[in-house]
């Protein structure tokens, strides 16, 4: 049973958003303002949720898309209960919503008070009503979105936060950024984070083909083949993220791609090196890498299905650490020197101290909560 203290208990409360319509149409990433607020306000847990606006709404399309039910007036809707109220035009996370309700404050960053905030009894003049409130520091990204200069602003700010625990040092310096590009041209087509992850895999798999050839060209195409992979492997999150395309479908194909990516490299780099004639056991060291990669695959899915091992900090920090793509790069490295076999030896044992301490560290967890 998980522990009740761990339980987040989200209280419904209202939500008013005031749209401004000359605000109205000025987009953060593909997006308007009011569209990401209305998502971020129902993910938090308000309802109903209320839009004040005197003109025409502005474009809206994750909103309607995830049937987020709202109404609309030209006039504050009257009421005596608590709600949460904020202007349309603000970039605010669900995280900072939920915090603004749970601690009955208004937003303020450096010492500027935000539009936006929890009211006790409502008025209908946003800045009375969250006047008294305690000011709270925002935890997330937050913007004001004024003009399309503002706007600008906020869309690099709102790519800028998109990172991942799992992210190692070339993901950070190099493959989500290379990858951006990228995800900032998707973002404004029908192409969806899963199709994203099928074509991640795609490219990983023609990777493992090119390694099995055996020969030193080939190898060098497949590693650049493979790093291409990890470039594109972080766009899917990251388009994902960005317009609310979050699924648990897109979860699992993102990581049961990455492992069949990963088994199938192991032991085309062995197959490749067999095929060349080298003087090493590649094929038994293919089998054990290939073989760590299921376990240690079967390990984490053990962690991931089981809410008492996912608060377990240092298994999440050693599965982050093992599991990111800066491998890719060292296989570049050694496919360039023609020293593939050095990168086979390290797979053929890493992956296995790496499951076998995995293991370990949630069997300890598991036996400090009988």
């Amino acid at each position: 049973m998980a522990d009740s203290k761990s339980e987040i208990r989200t209280v419904k409360i209202p939500a008013v958003l005031f749209c401004e319509p000359a605000t109205a149409s000025l987009t953060v990433a593909s997006l308007t303002a009011l569209d990401r607020l209305l998502v971020a306000v129902h993910r938090a847990g308000c309802a109903p949720i209320h839009v004040v606006c005197t003109g025409p709404l502005p474009d809206l399309n994750r909103a309607p898309a995830l049937g987020i039910e709202f109404t609309t007036s030209p006039t504050p809707p009257t009421s005596d209960k608590p709600a949460f109220v904020a202007f349309a035009n603000l970039l605010l996370t669900t995280k900072d919503v939920k915090r603004l309700v749970e601690q009955r404050g208004r937003l303020a960053m450096g010492g500027r008070n935000l539009p936006a905030g929890f009211v006790g009894k409502p008025c209908g003049r946003l800045e009375e009503d969250i006047a008294a409130a305690a000011p709270i520091a925002p935890e997330g990204i937050v913007a004001l979105v004024t003009d399309e200069a503002s706007a600008r602003a906020a869309t690099e700010a709102l790519w800028a936060s998109l990172t991942s625990s799992a992210d190692g040092l070339v993901d950070r310096c190099f493959n989500r950024p290379v990858g951006r590009f990228l995800s900032k041209v998707l973002i404004r087509t029908p192409v969806t984070p899963n199709q994203i992850s099928i074509f991640a895999t795609l490219i990983g798999i023609a990777s493992a083909v090119w390694f099995s050839l055996g020969t030193r060209t080939s190898a060098l195409i497949g590693a650049l083949l493979l790093q291409l992979s990890a470039i594109i492997d972080c766009v899917d999150g990251d388009v994902a993220r960005v317009v609310f395309k979050e699924s648990p479908l897109g979860k699992w194909l993102d990581l049961v791609g990455d492992q069949i990516v990963h088994v199938g490299v192991f032991v085309a780099i062995g197959i490749g090196l067999w095929r060349a004639g080298l003087d090493a056991p590649v094929l038994a060291l293919a089998a054990s890498a290939g073989a760590g990669v299921v376990i240690s695959f079967a390990v984490v899915l053990r962690g991931l299905l089981n809410p008492q091992l996912q608060q377990n900090t240092a298994l999440q920090r050693l599965i982050d650490a093992t599991t990111n793509r800066d491998f890719s790069v060292l296989l570049l490295a050694l496919a360039l020197l023609d020293r593939l076999v050095w990168f086979l030896w390290l797979a053929a044992f890493g992956v296995h101290v790496f499951w076998m301490v995995a293991l370990s560290l949630q069997l300890r967890r598991a036996s400090a909560f009988p």
